[in-house]
């Protein structure tokens, strides 16, 4: 049956007729209801009362518009698909539409003019699917807000364009294809069904089904538009079935609906055959724009859609463990950042070629950028996109066969227990999966450790271990202000310094060479059994020139493994000793394992000493017996008998506090009791109340302090808590007697320390001033002037636009002390029984100009701040932080180097608890245990071990004159002084902190830090040593040594300046040799280690 010109005329004139009627109604309806609440706005509020006037509810208006509106909400609720019933619908509206598709599909086949039957079977079905979108219509135009807004949705015009022909099919008895097409428009909802049915899941999925719709219905829409057929040919045509209307049809062709879909496909790909074009001039001009906006089409989608697709295959490809191939799986914080900074540590200790793979689980897929990081790298690095809290992903990198797994944090979150809870699950998540994995994990917040060592699996000897930023930064700033560059000293010893700098001065040369030397680790030799720690560091360092610094130590009748700086002469080496040296390379430090006594006993050229292939270096071989000169000039011999044997009674004598000195023992005083927590490690005192401790301005009864520490604390009530209690605990150290502890002065918001103060609570000598480093009146009032440094710590984690301001502060406090200038020296108070002398007399008449400062960095881009604010013309331009002058100076800290420890920790993670022994105050990961155990077991410690554990050296700083270095004679050049000060007083020398320019006659001596120098480096008269001293070992020297015959404990050396530092008493040197009062302190037993 041929469709003549009115039928196809009521075909298409109902569609446009239904759509523009209704949105003319519509605005209509708009203008009157505006224009009616003007008007009600302007002749008064008589129609509302007369609304609540009416007697009878059941007619009142509003009564009938409350039950449409909760009519109107329930099918909001029915469309939204939240409800079974909804999702029912939606599902049934899209079969539906699909089903009306193919049915156009179906009629698409008779020619274009044809117009089928009445009696056609697809006609009814067709009907009834349209009466069924018809109703869903009219609930969707009832529940929609905006009428004119749902009117030019693209659902409602297409159920517009679509349902009324279908009702004048029905009337006029025939059907024909009209604007049918535009069903398929509907395909846009199929990324919505896929969801309801729980088909796809997944954000990449759910965005690659959206792509998909968009093309398929745009490609069958276009399609279905070049296969139109206009009504009245005379007027508009065919525009390729039945030609231009203006030629009367003459350039026509015959074009089915699959050559419409060939012709826009050939079109949207650009390629274009040929074959099949569009010859009318309507065609033509659909095609021009068609081809515009497939191009824009396929530009964004297509290439989108390949990468979905193929990166959903890529990054869900398992890791396949080859026998014989190592590997390490790195999860966590996966960024173009923490993958860059862990790819540059880790492969820094890679030596040659690179024999392990890098498997990174991430969360997300890779960036474009570490994408590109991670194809430079693609030999040896693998990204698997999954998670470690699901057993799947586990078994996607093969986990159980991983040498370790590395858990990255985000230091710059701005929520850092959320962070650490996130990266603790994911160790719960590895040891219940495979609990023999070893894990290396990164946290921000040292109280988050505790849940770490209550897993059962974690085990601290098989290698699973903790990088807590909090604890070692805090640690690290707190050992920079007991003693002036120790921070930057122990920092230079862990940084990496691949940057090409050429000097300009010559202190930076010193400064440059010392960056080279690294804590590294080897087995000592076993000839070197049986001999004293001070004979083999002496040996080691003359013939090997090794600075061997300390040793791992197993006493014979205790378990735990303990790490020993600078052991006293009562130490013997056992076999297998690990000894710590600060070297240049590690083939350097295998000198000290291919030693042999006999081989070697004549060489003094370290390139020498290699491996030999005597019996006595493939035997336990005795170790030689040593000369030592002591410091009354006799000969200590350390014989070889007693070889792996430690008697009990040398056990007894190592835990006892009556360490004579090397040099001398001392007189015999009173008792005085100190203080100590139950592990015998801090100082201790009972709990104090908070407003005992905070200071106010304007109280007579505020002490002067003097030789203080002050630390600037930036935080509110609602700031993240970074920790004070890691700052604080260096600082009450129990191998400083309870007099040399120095008075903490924190500056900040009251509101802050409320919420620390119960982690602070049992330290002693520690004051509160609200306040802020931002107002000098605050300085002030905390005595700055006479501080021996001032600690500016980082604001906590805030979110903000730009990384560049997290240290604006900080940089502001620096600033507003720094201009700050003491103009005179204040003398101190006599002190009854206290000799006046000043270590540094030379110095009598010299006073720091400015306040000293330790400022610690977030962003280590920032450095150029303080450089400015220093006026540091000898600054190296351009150089990162660790090359800066107030780096070098000890002025500065950042803890961005902390990064390169998890590749520390995976390589040698003996090196990281030396680490986090120096600067935590004598905690190590093994003491952490030794002391857990005993508490799950309920042992307690007796006094003899308490005091044991108080026993250890100390790092302090010591000038040349006018302490017991002056009597070393020869002294020209460290070599010298290195072997005088062992020999002699067992003092470890390991560095210097020299002044920037002798022939400088500013006041302000700016000294920069060396980190063991070289053999044969000159000493110069104003030198100050890095030493690590015994606990028992005076440093000072009296003005009348006839008077006073014994030697001074002194104080650590914190200033430079006369007139700040206290001589030790003789209360000092009984506390030496007293027998500490013991008290159970759950903040140290119970919530550090147990928290």
């Amino acid at each position: 049956m041929v469709c003549t010109t009115e039928i196809q005329a009521a075909f298409i004139l109902c569609s446009f007729m239904t759509f523009f009627g209704g949105l003319i109604i519509l605005l209509a309806f708009r203008l009157i209801l505006k224009f009616s609440k003007k008007w009600q706005t302007f002749k008064g509020t008589g129609i509302i009362l007369e609304l609540f006037s009416l007697g009878r509810i059941e007619h009142n208006p509003l009564r009938r518009l409350y039950f449409q509106r909760v009519f109107r909400d329930r099918i909001e609720l029915l469309l939204s698909a939240q409800t079974v019933m909804g999702q029912v619908l939606a599902i049934l509206v899209f079969v539906l539409s699909i089903g009306s598709l193919i049915i156009y599909f179906i009629n698409s086949r008779d020619p274009v003019r044809k117009c089928s039957s009445h009696q056609d079977k697809t006609v009814p079905v067709d009907l009834s699917f349209n009466v069924f979108f018809t109703f869903y219509f009219g609930l969707r135009f009832w529940a929609a807000e905006d009428k004119i807004k749902f009117w030019l949705e693209i659902n409602s015009i297409v159920d517009i364009f679509t349902i009324p022909p279908t009702f004048v099919s029905y009337y006029l008895k025939s059907n024909w294809l009209g604007l049918r097409f535009l069903r398929a428009l509907r395909l846009l909802e199929l990324p919505k069904i896929l969801q309801i049915l729980k088909v796809i899941k997944t954000s990449n999925s759910v965005k690659l089904a959206k792509l998909l719709s968009i093309v398929i219905s745009t490609w069958f829409a276009a399609a279905g538009f070049l296969h139109l057929t206009f009504p009245l040919p005379s007027l508009f045509g065919q525009v390729e079935n039945s030609g231009d209307p203006w030629l009367n049809g003459r350039n026509s062709q015959s074009m089915s609906y699959f050559e419409a879909v060939y012709l826009v496909t050939a079109t949207m790909s650009t390629v274009g055959f040929g074959d099949i074009v569009a010859k009318t001039t309507l065609g033509r001009t659909f095609i021009i724009f068609f081809t515009l906006g497939s191009l824009i089409l396929f530009a964004n989608c297509i290439p989108e859609m390949v990468e979905l697709f193929t990166s959903r295959k890529k990054y869900i490809k398992p890791y396949k463990a080859v026998k014989g191939k190592k590997f390490i799986v790195v999860c966590g914080n996966i960024t173009v950042d923490s993958v860059t900074a862990f790819l540059r540590n880790f492969l820094h200790h890679e030596s040659g070629a690179i024999n392990m793979d890098i498997v990174f689980l991430g969360e997300a897929p890779p960036t474009l950028e570490l994408e590109t990081i991670l194809k430079c790298s693609l030999s040896y690095t693998m990204f698997i996109c999954g998670s470690a809290l699901t057993f799947e992903d586990l078994k996607r990198v093969s986990m159980e066969y991983a040498e370790a797994c590395l858990i990255l944090a985000n230091p710059l979150c701005s929520d850092l227990n959320a962070e650490d809870n996130s990266n603790i699950m994911r160790v719960l998540s590895i040891k219940n999966y495979c609990s023999h994995t070893r894990v290396i994990i990164e946290l921000l917040q040292s109280h988050n450790k505790v849940f770490l060592s209550k897993i059962p699996t974690w085990n601290w000897s098989t290698g699973d271990n903790i990088i807590c930023f909090a604890e070692l930064k805090l640690g690290f700033i707190a050992q920079g202000c007991l003693v002036p560059g120790l921070c930057t000293f122990l920092t230079t010893l862990f940084i990496e310094q691949n940057q090409k700098v050429f000097p300009k001065h010559p202190w930076q040369k010193y400064f440059l060479n010392s960056l080279k030397n690294k804590i590294l680790t080897q087995r000592l030799s076993n000839d070197f059994v049986g001999m004293t720690f001070p004979a083999v560091s002496r040996l080691c360092f003359v013939k090997m020139h090794l600075m061997l610094i300390a040793i791992q130590y197993r006493p014979q009748f205790h378990n735990c493994c303990s790490l020993i700086l600078n052991p006293s002469a009562q130490v013997k080496l056992t076999k297998d000793t690990l000894g710590f040296f600060i070297a240049e390379s590690p083939q350097a430090v295998k000198r000290a394992f291919f030693y042999c006594s006999t081989c070697h006993k004549d060489v003094y050229t370290p390139e020498l000493i290699e491996k030999c292939d005597c019996k006595n270096s493939q035997q336990q071989a005795l170790g030689p017996d040593i000369v030592v000169m002591k410091g009354n000039n006799k000969k200590f011999t350390c014989n070889s008998e007693n070889q792996n044997f430690i008697s009990r009674e040398q056990e007894s004598f190592l835990a006892s506090t009556t360490f004579e000195n090397r040099d001398g023992a001392y007189d015999s005083v009173e008792d005085t009791a100190e203080q100590l927590d139950s592990s015998g490690m801090f100082h201790w005192c009972r709990s104090t109340p908070l407003d005992k401790v905070i200071l106010k301005r304007f109280d007579k009864s505020k002490p002067e302090f003097r030789n203080h520490i002050v630390a600037c604390v930036f935080g509110d009530a609602q700031s993240a808590l970074i920790g004070l209690r890691n700052f604080v605990m260096p600082l009450r150290a129990s191998n400083y007697t309870r007099k040399e502890l120095k008075d903490i002065v924190f500056l900040g918001a009251l509101e802050y320390f409320q919420r620390e103060w119960r982690f602070l609570q049992n330290f002693p000598k520690i004051h509160i001033f609200p306040g802020s480093a931002l107002y000098t009146g605050d300085l002030h009032a905390v005595n700055i002037e006479q501080c021996s440094m001032c600690a500016i710590l980082a604001s906590p984690s805030k979110p903000l636009s730009s990384q560049l301001l997290v240290d604006t502060e900080t940089i502001m406090a620096t600033l507003n002390i720094q201009s700050l200038r003491i103009s005179c020296p204040t003398p101190m108070p006599p002190v009854p029984g206290v000799s006046t002398a000043s270590t540094f007399s030379k110095y009598q008449e010299r006073r720091y100009q400015q306040i000293p400062i330790l400022t610690e960095l977030k962003n280590p881009s920032n450095i150029h701040f303080i450089e400015q604010m220093g006026g540091m013309d000898w600054a190296l331009k351009g150089a990162s932080l660790h090359l800066s002058t107030s780096f070098s100076r000890g002025t500065v800290f950042s803890a961005n180097f902390l990064d390169s420890l998890l590749a520390t920790a995976f390589y040698n993670y003996h090196v990281l608890e030396l680490l986090q022994m120096l600067v935590t105050g004598g905690i190590s990961p093994q003491m952490e245990q030794c002391l857990v155990q005993e508490k799950s077991y309920g042992i307690q410690a007796d006094c003899a071990t308490v005091t044991s554990r108080r026993s250890r050296c100390k790092l302090e700083l010591l000038s040349l004159d006018h302490t017991i270095l002056s009597d070393i004679e020869p002294r020209k050049t460290f070599g010298q002084l290195f072997c005088g000060s062992l020999d002699n007083y067992g003092i470890l020398c390991v560095g210097l902190y020299r002044v920037m320019d002798e022939k400088e006659k500013n006041l302000e001596h700016k000294r920069f830090v060396i980190t063991r120098p070289a053999n044969d480096c000159h000493l110069l008269p104003s030198d100050l040593v890095f030493c690590a001293i015994p606990f028992s070992t005076a440093c000072y020297k009296t003005e009348n040594v006839s008077s006073n015959p014994s030697l001074e404990n002194i104080a650590n050396v914190t200033s430079l300046t006369p007139g700040r530092h206290r001589v030790g008493t003789e209360a000092e040197k009984a506390s030496l040799r007293s027998s500490s009062q013991v008290y159970p302190l759950k903040l140290f037993t119970s919530s550090f280690f147990d928290q």
